[in-house]
């Protein structure tokens, strides 16, 4: 539907101007984002993934999640979900990946179309959001509804839209909350829609919290602007607050029990980085508001040059009250420089510098240009005064930013197209009279759209492929996951036994993408007994812990109950790693039950040696863990164990003994290169502070016992005494009969319940292979249910001797909480509507009919 088709719409009443502006910001913002794509010759519109960073780690694998619950094929369900990371809590994932109601929709496309299905998401997302912000304006000031649904695709289309937000779909939220959130603020202030102003809040921090946050604090300052320029009295600006300040709280109060869960799931998860906070230089602050530029570490300023114009003209456009030129300049102003400082770039992060891009805030302030560029257009074209004013700033803005290393070539042609653009469209707008009117008219939208479509479709193309050059990306669904998924459902027997998706992973989130339970979980809420036992056990991570992997180690498959396992060729999308491996083949071992009994368990803490650790868990002596020497590739000691590229030690070797027969296993967490054995051959991947490297099995020991291992390391690390771990086949299958024969005969596993069947006379611990994360409740036969113990950063139940069942059941944290919380709010919320229709029934409801006949009049006596 094309300008001329909506105008007639509108016209003939069809549409309303606000139906039909925000339908112009959807189609705009639909079509330049899918043709900055094709531009890009990005997914699904050219060879080039989008899947960066966390959306191929992390969003795409757990929107697979979710379709599978929708389509009741996971394992698990809201509470539990038993496919990462040995059994996880789902229900803090849910609310920070997947509570969007967009999130549904993945629900009707092919399970091997997730990717689609995402990209899909997101662009309707971003529509969402310019439409809304389209209704806002119009909302605010009356004026033009042509200008105002290209104004909400300039906010659709911002920069930190297209540049940071495309690849974390779920910030997206954040950036529809926004206008809505004003939107509620206006009816606020009129008093109008208490209801459904506290379900907006609820949605919005239900939607995404984190930037819901952020939204919220963006809106509360439009309304205390709002409230100023409205040249209230005192008492009544500050009903309207309390007002306000009610409908956020009942509404965030309606979404506590999601938000109570993700709390304490922060608080049990792995500790992250801690950041201190650096502003940016002047220049790339202002750099970031030009067209085509990109940086992860900058706020995202982009808004268009024709909003940026209309925001700068602002101050000078004497057609606007002096007040309201005064007021939304200062906000803008205000806002931009608590990016830049410390305490008030805490306020708007919670308190808390996150560990990625510190502006993520940027949104806010890019809301606040284009509703600035509203109030200088709905009071009349700015005329040349004021147009020269914003273009001197703007020419000092451009100055100053061509000094940022942020600025490329390719900045400079598309900036001139756009204000030739935007100052051609809006010098002919100021002479749409006469005659010429609506060719005049028609110029001027198409130099106004044309310059908008091309700047915004050059800036997300050139995003798009900046972030592919910069962030670590990953292939789409296709032949390799299509291959691995159903490999490892022919394997799948859950829950007599896991099928672990491989060591060989193609993204952070394998079992949620192609199935199976391991031990891989990539989220910001991986727990921290997960990510420190599987550590201790030899397992490596990345994103500072917070990203473990699957251990390819039969003792710790004994311990974990993987049956089966996966084993795939290097990725090869991942070209810059050794290409390792054969074809797909699945190997199973026998494997005790899920849950076991430790008839005298060993209670010694976990030491260095990932070797000892996996024997306390397992029960038994497995390894041989020999004396190594590291040496240079001339025979020299090599000092410390040190590797490293650049000098003598560019080829070191270890040199141990095994016994002969025994498998040999490499622990060198710090190392990062290629071992060899023999033909046998592993990566090892260590990157201070983010990566940590897994132990890799190197093969069986020769017959002569002595090892050489041969090291290629491709950066500095070290090899530590202890590194290398010889395992008795025998004696490990011995212990694995054992917990067999004392463990469970029978294990049945929900949502978020574990019930197991022991032999009679069962004592000691019950181990039940899963982390012992916040939230589990046990109990042994008709025993009272308490919180479960702690057996080496396993779930473990006390046995006695007399119960023959054992049974463990999980209540996500914060939930009873959250609950109540939520409970109270939404009683609050009845009672308040059914107080106010009462009211409003009185005041509306005729009085009743007299039946009393009128008083005659009594004669005078006189």
């Amino acid at each position: 539907m094309d300008r001329s088709t909506l105008s007639t719409a509108v016209s003939s009443g069809h549409f309303s101007p606000k139906k039909a502006a925000a339908l112009l910001a959807a189609v705009i913002t639909v079509t330049v984002f899918c043709a900055a794509d094709a531009l890009a010759r990005s997914y699904p519109f050219g060879p080039r993934t989008r899947n960066v960073n966390d959306l191929g780690n992390q969003y795409v694998p757990f929107h697979a999640h979710l379709w599978d619950l929708l389509h009741g094929r996971a394992d698990g369900g809201l509470f539990v979900n038993w496919q990462s990371g040995y059994g996880s809590s789902f229900l803090p994932d849910l609310g920070t990946y997947l509570s969007s109601p967009f999130a549904l929709l993945v629900g009707v496309f092919p399970r091997d179309e997730i990717d689609l299905a995402v990209y899909v998401i997101t662009v309707l997302k971003t529509a969402s959001a310019g439409a809304a912000m389209a209704w806002l304006l119009l909302c605010l000031r009356p004026g033009r509804w042509w200008t105002a649904g290209l104004l909400g695709a300039s906010y659709a289309l911002c920069g930190w839209s297209v540049a940071v937000a495309s690849y974390n779909p779920m910030w997206l939220d954040g950036l529809i909350a926004l206008p809505l959130l004003c939107l509620v603020g206006e009816w606020t202030l009129h008093k109008r829609r208490p209801l459904l102003g506290v379900l907006i809040v609820a949605l919005a921090w239900i939607a995404n919290f984190y930037t819901a946050y952020m939204a919220t604090i963006g809106a509360g300052l439009v309304l205390l602007l709002r409230l100023w320029l409205a040249g209230l009295a005192n008492r009544e600006r500050l009903k309207v607050a309390g007002r306000a300040a009610g409908t956020v709280v009942l509404g965030v109060g309606l979404a506590a029990p999601l938000l109570t869960v993700v709390y304490f799931g922060t608080k049990h998860a792995y500790p992250g980085r801690v950041v201190q906070f650096q502003p940016v230089p002047t220049r790339d602050l202002l750099a970031r508001l030009l067209p085509t530029t990109y940086s992860f570490s900058s706020p995202a300023l982009y808004v268009g040059t024709t909003a940026l114009l209309l925001a700068l003209a602002l101050p000078f456009h004497r057609a606007v009250p002096r007040r309201v030129r005064a007021g939304w300049t200062l906000l803008v102003a205000g806002v931009a420089l608590s990016l830049q400082w410390g305490p008030t770039h805490l306020v708007w992060h919670a308190f808390a510098t996150p560990q990625g891009s510190a502006y993520r805030q940027a949104f806010v302030l890019c809301a606040l240009l284009v509703i600035a560029a509203w109030h200088a257009l709905s009071y009349g074209v700015p005329d040349l005064r004021a147009l020269g004013a914003a273009g001197a700033l703007l020419a000092l803005i451009t100055t100053v930013a061509s000094r940022s290393h942020l600025v490329h070539p390719v900045a400079w042609p598309v900036l001139v197209l756009a204000l030739v653009g935007a100052l051609g469209g809006l010098a002919l707008l100021r002479y749409t009279n006469g005659r010429r009117r609506t060719a005049i008219a028609a110029l001027a939208v198409f130099l106004l759209f044309g310059g908008q479509f091309g700047e915004a479709m050059a800036t997300s193309a050139v995003a798009t492929r900046w972030r592919l050059g910069h962030m670590d990306d990953y292939a789409p669904w296709g032949d390799r996951q299509r291959e691995q998924s159903e490999a490892i459902a022919r394997a799948d027997d859950w829950p007599r036994y896991r099928t672990d998706p491989g060591r060989e992973q193609t993204v952070g989130n394998d079992p949620l993408l192609v199935g199976g339970q391991g031990a891989q979980y990539y989220s910001s809420l991986t727990s921290d007994v997960l990510s420190r036992t599987l550590t201790a056990l030899g397992d490596g991570w990345t994103s500072r812990g917070r990203s473990v992997q699957s251990l390819d180690n039969p003792v710790t498959d004994a311990i974990f109950s993987v049956g089966a396992r996966a084993h795939s060729p290097t990725d090869p999308h991942q070209a810059q790693l050794p290409q390792i491996g054969g074809p797909l083949t699945v190997t199973r071992q026998g494997v005790p039950p899920l849950v076991t009994v430790r008839t005298t368990p060993d209670r010694a803490s976990f030491g260095p040696s990932p070797y000892r650790n996996q024997e306390l868990l397992l029960g038994s002596r497995v390894y041989t863990v020999p004396h190594i020497a590291v040496h240079d590739d001339i025979g020299n000691p090599a000092r410390g164990g040190r590797v490293g590229t650049g000098n003598a030690l560019a080829r070191p070797t270890i040199t141990t003994g095994c016994p002969a027969g025994s498998q040999v296993y490499l622990w060198a967490p710090h190392f990062s290169g290629t071992a060899h054995l023999g033909k046998t051959s592993a990566y090892f991947r260590f990157g201070h502070p983010r990566n940590r490297a897994a132990m890799e099995p190197l093969g069986p020991a020769p017959a002569s016992g002595r090892l050489r291992i041969a090291l290629t390391p491709d950066r500095p690390g070290h090899v530590p005494q202890g590194a290398v771990g010889c395992l008795d086949t025998a004696r490990l299958h011995t212990a694995v009969e054992h917990l067999k024969a004392t463990g469970a005969t029978h294990v049945t596993v929900s949502d978020a319940t574990v019930r197991a069947e022991l032999p009679a006379g069962s004592k000691g611990t019950a181990v039940v292979a899963a982390p012992r994360i916040a939230g589990w409740r046990c109990a042994a036969g008709d025993a009272t249910p308490v919180p479960a113990k702690d057996y080496h950063g396993l779930i473990a139940v006390p046995l006695d001797g007399s119960a023959t069942t054992v049974t463990c059941t999980f209540h996500p944290p914060g939930l009873r909480l959250g609950t109540t919380v939520g409970a109270v709010s939404l009683l609050t919320l009845t009672l308040l509507g059914a107080l106010t229709a009462v009211r409003r029934r009185r005041v509306t409801e005729p009085p009743a009919p007299t039946t009393t006949r009128p008083l005659e009049r009594v004669p005078s006596a006189h």
